[in-house]
C-alpha cells in the first residue's frame, strides 16, 4: 500500500500511514506507472536510472540479500558514494526488512571501527575507493560478517549480488513503526550517535516538508551539495524525489564549486540544496554562471544557520530565494523553514505544517516573544532512540519533545532567529551574547568570507567574545575596523574583544563550525 496526494503544497497535521507499511515499498510503488522515466543521474558520467530499473534492481538486491541469508532487523553498514548503486542498496536492504545504517564516507578508519562494533552490522556495502580505510578493519570485527563493494565487477560486489537475485517482488512486512535505518550523528561534540528511524519518517518528511514548504513536483530535477549519507541529502535527493516522481542529480565527489556549477549547467536542475559555507563559496567564485545559464526556481539551506547577507546576495545574482531551514539527525530532515514568497533573510522562517516548537528558558519554562532559549520540536519523524546510549537518550527524547541544543529567539510575527548552539551561548556582564549574531555581523563587511566568535576569559576572568575571521580572497582590513563595524551594528558589549586572521575554520563534514575546537585551541588572553 502507497499513499499519495495530487496537490504540490500541502499543510496537514501529518500523514495518516497504515500500520502494515515498507517505506521502501511505497516510494517505488508511487513510481510504477513512471517506469521509462529518468528517477537517477550520475553528476560524473551522465549515467542513468530508469524508475523501472530502480525497482527491477532494488528487489533484486533484496532478493540477494535473502539468499545471502539475511532476516529482517539484521544490521548492515553503506559506507558508499552517491552513485547509482546507493539507492539500489539503501532502498533494497528496507524491502528485505534489513535496517541500512548510511555510514558518513568522510570519516577515518578509527571512526568506523566504532560505528561497526557499535552498531554489530553483519555485512558492510562500500564504494571501491573507500575499500583501503575499510579493509583494516576486515577480520576483526566478530559480527561483520562479509562485505561487498560497489563500483566493482568481482564476485563480491554489489552488482554480482544485484544479479544474483531473483526477479520476485518480494516485500518483507514491516510495520510503520519499526526499525528502518540509522544515521549516525556527526558527532562534532563527541562519539556518533547511532540515531535510530522508523519507516514511516521518510514519507513523513517529504510530504511535510518536501510538498508542504518546498512545493517539489513531477516536472523537478534536484540537485543536493549534501550527500546521501546525511539526514538532509537523504530526503533532498532519494525521499523527496521519489515521492513525487521527479529525477535526482547525483555527484559522488564532494562538492567542490567547480563541479557544482558544471551539474547545475549540465543537467539545468530547477531545485538545488545546499549550505551556507558552500553559497558563500559560489559567490566569490570569479568562474561562477551568470544567471541566464541556470533553471533554478528554489533553492534551500540547511546545516547552520544561513547569514543574511549570503541569502540576499545569491537572490540578487540568481534571481531566486534561498529557503533556509534548520533540521536535524533526530528529527531526520528540516522542521523549521522560511517559505517561498515569505523569506525573511537573517531568520530561519517559522514552523514546517506538521511540527510544533517551543522555545524554553533555563528555568524550564516557555519563553515570551524575543526571549532567548532552547528550541524543542515536536513532531512525526522524530528519532526512536539514540542506540546503546539510554543517558543522551532520555535528555534529547523527551516525551513528545525532541531537545534540538539550539537557542532561538521568535518575534511577534511567528519568525523564529537562529542564536546558536546552547553549548556555544557567552554570557558578557550578565547578559547573553549570541555567536551567531556577532558573526553574521561581521561577514556583512566587505572584506570578510567567515567568521567564528567563541568566549575567552580576560586577565581578569571574565569571559568576552573573541573573533577567528577568514577574509575573501585579495582583500585586506584590520581587527581594528571589524571591531569598530560590530560597534556601529550591535549592541556595543557585543563586540569582540580580539580578532584573529586564519585561512580556514575546523568544520564538520556537514560544514558547521567546530567552535569547541577554537575554544580548546584558545590561549588564555
Amino acid at each position: 500500500m502507497h499513499l499519495s496526494r495530487a496537490d504540490h503544497r500541502i499543510n496537514p497535521p501529518c500523514v495518516e500511514i497504515p500500520r502494515d507499511y515498507n517505506a521502501a515499498h511505497d516510494l517505488l510503488a508511487r513510481n510504477a506507472s513512471r517506469s521509462e522515466k529518468v528517477a537517477f543521474i550520475d553528476a560524473a558520467t551522465g549515467v542513468q536510472l530508469t524508475y523501472g530499473d530502480l525497482t527491477d534492481q532494488a528487489h533484486r538486491f533484496a532478493n540477494g540479500l535473502r539468499s545471502q541469508g539475511f532476516v529482517p532487523e539484521t544490521r548492515v553498514m553503506v559506507a558508499m558514494l552517491d552513485t547509482l548503486e546507493w539507492p539500489v542498496v539503501f532502498l533494497g536492504c528496507i524491502l528485505a526488512g534489513v535496517v541500512p545504517i548510511a555510514a558518513n564516507t568522510l570519516l577515518t578508519t578509527k571512526d568506523f571501527e566504532f560505528m561497526l562494533r557499535d552498531s554489530r552490522a553483519q555485512a558492510l556495502f562500500v564504494s571501491k575507493p573507500l575499500w583501503p580505510v575499510f579493509e583494516p578493519l576486515v577480520g576483526t570485527i566478530a559480527t561483520l560478517k562479509t562485505h561487498f563493494v560497489a563500483g566493482d565487477g568481482g564476485p563480491n560486489s554489489v552488482a554480482a549480488l544485484i544479479k544474483s537475485g531473483a526477479t520476485a517482488l518480494h516485500v518483507a512486512k514491516t510495520c510503520a513503526d519499526d526499525p528502518c535505518f540509522w544515521l549516525y550523528s556527526s558527532g562534532s561534540t563527541g562519539t556518533p550517535k547511532g540515531t535510530v528511524h522508523l519507516h514511516s519518517h521518510l514519507i513523513q518528511t517529504a510530504e511535510l516538508y518536501g510538498r508542504g514548504v518546498l512545493g517539489i513536483r513531477e516536472t523537478d530535477v534536484v540537485f543536493s551539495a549534501a550527500k546521501l549519507f546525511f539526514a538532509y541529502g537523504l530526503g533532498n535527493s532519494l525521499t523527496f524525489p521519489m515521492s513525487v516522481g521527479a529525477t535526482a542529480v547525483l555527484l559522488p565527489s564532494r562538492p567542490a564549486p567547480a563541479d557544482v556549477f558544471g551539474a547545475l549547467r549540465k543537467f539545468q536542475p530547477t531545485i538545488f540544496y545546499g549550505v551556507p559555507t558552500l553559497y558563500a563559496g559560489l559567490l566569490v567564485d570569479p568562474a561562477r554562471p551568470k544567471r541566464e545559464e541556470l533553471n533554478l526556481r528554489v533553492c534551500t539551506s540547511a546545516g547552520e544557520a544561513l547569514p543574511a547577507e549570503i541569502g540576499k546576495r545569491w537572490t540578487e545574482a540568481y534571481g531566486c530565494e534561498i529557503l533556509d531551514g534548520i533540521g536535524s539527525t533526530e528529527m531526520l530532515h528540516i522542521f523549521l523553514s522560511n517559505r517561498p514568497g515569505e523569506v525573511r533573510y537573517g531568520t530561519t522562517g517559522k514552523a514546517v505544517p506538521g511540527y510544533e516548537l517551543r522555545i524554553v528558558g533555563d528555568d524550564g519554562r516557555e519563553c515570551g516573544t524575543g526571549e532567548i532559549g532552547e528550541l524543542q520540536i515536536s513532531g512525526p519523524s522524530s528519532a526512536l532512540m539514540y542506540w546503546n546510549n539510554r543517558a543522551k537518550t532520555k535528555a534529547t527524547f523527551a516525551g513528545e519533545w525532541t531537545r534540538s541544543g539550539d537557542k532561538y529567539t521568535r518575534d511577534a510575527d511567528g519568525y523564529y532567529t537562529y542564536g546558536g548552539r546552547s553549548d556555544d551561548m557567552l554570557k558578557v556582564g550578565g547578559i547573553y551574547v549570541s555567536p551567531f549574531e556577532v558573526e553574521a555581523c561581521l561577514m556583512t563587511h566587505a572584506s570578510v568570507l567567515e567568521a567564528a566568535v567563541i568566549g575567552v576569559a580576560d586577565t581578569d576572568e571574565l569571559v568576552k567574545p573573541k573573533a577567528y575571521v577568514v577574509l575573501k580572497s585579495g582583500q585586506a582590513t584590520s581587527a581594528e575596523e571589524l571591531q569598530m563595524h560590530v560597534k556601529s551594528l550591535l549592541a556595543p558589549y557585543k563586540y569582540p574583544r580580539w580578532i584573529q586572521f586564519v585561512p580556514e575554520l575546523p568544520k564538520t563534514a556537514t560544514g558547521k563550525i567546530q567552535r569547541f575546537k577554537l575554544r580548546a585551541a584558545a590561549p588564555p588572553a
